[in-house]
Parts: C-alpha cells; sequence; structure tokens
C-alpha cells in the first residue's frame, strides 16, 4: 500500500479514536482502514495501536512514530500548496534558453517587459547558437529558429524568420553590388557559424521557381553578433536573418542586396516539454512572445517603409 496513504489514515484514527470514525472520514471500509494499519507496522515492525471493542490507544512506538508522522504530513501539505500556488500564480524562474543575437535583440526585452510586469518571477536566459536538449538541460522554455521541432515537445509559432542578403554602403562603393548570386565568389562573404544552413552554401529560389544554390569561400566566419558588428564595418557581404539587422536596413547603415533572389524562411518557435501542468508564469510569458512577434515582427517593417 502506499505509505502516505496509509500514515494519512493512520493519523485519522489517533485524532478520531477509532477505525469505524476514521473510515468514515475518509471514505474508506473498515477492512481498508485496518489493512493500512497492518502494512505500517509490518514495515516498522512495531505495534502502533492497542485495540479494544470501544477505542484504540498508541503503544510507545506509536505515540514517537504519530509525532513524526504529524509533522512528516504537514509539511507534505504545505509542499503541495506551495507547488500548487507555482502552477497557479505568476512566481517563481523561468529557465529560457534562446539564439545568441535573437536572445539579446528580441528575448531580451521581452524578459525585462514580463518580470516588470511580474515582479516575483526572474528569468535565467542563456544564450545558445545550437539545439539545446530542453527536458536534460532542464529549460522550461527553449526558443529555437529552426523547422518544426521535434514531436516530443509542445511547440508554439511565434513569427516567420525571414532572411537577408546585405552589405554596408562602404563595402558596395568599394567592390560594386553583385546582380547574381553566382557573382558572391568574386566577393568578400561572411558566414554564419551555426546550424541554420549548411556551412560554406548559400541557397537562393530565383523568381521563376528555380534553386540556385552557390558555394562560398568566406573571409570570416563567427556568431550571429560578431557577423553584424564585421558587416556594419564594411567587411564584406552577409546572408543572415531579418531580425539580426532589420534596424540597421531601416537606418541606411546596411543595404540589401540580390532582392530578386527569395531565401527560403523559417519559423521561430517556443517550445517546452510536454505535460498536463504548465505553469502560469510559462504560459504567460509564451503569449506575450507570441504577443510582441506575430506574423509581421516589428524587426522586419523596414520592408513597409
Amino acid at each position: 500500500m502506499d505509505r502516505l496513504t496509509s500514515m494519512h489514515v493512520f493519523a485519522k484514527i489517533v485524532a478520531s479514536g477509532s477505525f469505524a470514525a476514521a473510515a468514515r472520514q475518509a471514505q474508506l471500509s473498515p477492512t481498508v482502514v485496518s489493512k493500512h494499519v497492518q502494512a505500517l507496522e509490518s514495515w516498522l515492525g512495531a505495534r502502533l495501536l492497542n485495540r479494544s471493542t470501544r477505542r484504540v490507544a498508541l503503544t510507545e512506538a506509536g505515540e514517537a512514530f504519530y509525532e513524526r508522522c504529524t509533522r512528516i504530513l504537514s509539511e507534505v501539505e504545505d509542499a503541495t500548496g506551495a507547488a500548487s500556488a507555482l502552477q497557479t500564480t505568476l512566481r517563481g524562474r523561468l529557465r529560457v534558453s534562446a539564439p545568441g543575437l535573437f536572445g539579446v535583440e528580441q528575448v531580451t526585452p521581452a524578459a525585462v517587459s514580463f518580470m516588470a510586469k511580474h515582479p516575483d518571477v526572474s528569468v535565467r536566459l542563456d544564450l545558445n547558437d545550437r539545439y539545446v536538449d530542453v527536458l536534460g538541460e532542464g529549460y522550461d522554455l527553449a526558443v529555437i529558429v529552426s523547422h518544426l521541432p521535434d514531436s516530443s515537445l509542445i511547440a508554439r509559432r511565434l513569427a516567420p524568420i525571414r532572411f537577408v542578403t546585405c552589405a554596408a554602403p562602404s563595402y558596395l562603393e568599394r567592390r560594386g553590388t553583385p546582380q547574381h548570386p553566382s557573382e558572391l565568389r568574386f566577393h568578400d562573404c561572411l558566414q554564419y557559424n551555426g546550424f541554420l544552413w549548411p556551412r560554406n552554401e548559400w541557397r537562393f529560389v530565383a523568381a521563376n521557381g528555380d534553386p540556385v544554390t552557390t558555394q562560398l569561400s568566406p573571409r570570416f566566419a563567427s556568431a550571429t553578433l560578431a557577423l553584424r558588428i564585421a558587416v556594419l564595418q564594411g567587411a564584406g557581404v552577409l546572408l543572415c536573418p531579418t531580425y539580426a539587422v532589420g534596424a540597421d536596413l531601416a537606418a541606411g547603415r546596411l543595404v540589401p542586396i540580390l532582392t530578386e533572389f527569395s531565401i527560403p524562411e523559417l519559423t521561430a518557435y517556443a517550445v517546452h516539454a510536454q505535460g498536463r501542468h504548465r505553469s502560469a508564469k510559462l504560459g504567460s510569458f509564451i503569449d506575450l512572445l507570441v504577443a510582441r512577434f506575430g506574423p509581421n515582427p516589428p524587426w522586419d517593417r523596414w520592408r513597409d517603409a
């Protein structure tokens, strides 16, 4: 039998003074109540109750066990209440993973806004330009930029991730503007050193729908944070997510090129482990991300200017 349940039944017997009263309170038969006590006595190797026809009395071992039993049951009740409160109220810690620059530029402001609205919530944000094991690494939530993730996770679509090929005006004045992806082999290209697409290969789609793949020998390869600095300084041509350079394109610090060739999109997802009991803070944070991003995310509004 479940020992915690047996302890509950034992405590009810002592408090009520009889097996029959404990049975009524626990909505069990007297036979089941008796079996719970027998299971405890067998487990402890000691008699807990002296039984008479009218009432029960604690043995010396029973008194010692009852004192500790009530303390344990009280602590279990407190722990249950605390866990339930974390599920239904917005407090506690959220551990979140997000890609480097997306995490810095987009998820960080969202987290700051969320904490300002909910002062009892703290956030740990890890920046990872790699796939993370949400369960194995202990994350409540991972924001990923990918195709639809593993079905063992619950995924909520946050925003489309579009791409742009761009360069600084100073670079284009110095080296000229390529008109076709094949011309990129004559340019200094900046390569994302991550998992979004095959290394040293940029893929486009022509206006007629034909795929166009260009093999590169990049001058500089790194993570998105470093690539943004390099392209702004005129180091070369960069193909990257628009969330990385949307503000720079809007301000004219960067210029989109090869605009007649589209680039296959990805999607940003919020993913978390499956389970019936999603905490209130996790659900509210995901709702905030969805509201901030959406199908026309703020980093893509330079296209409408």
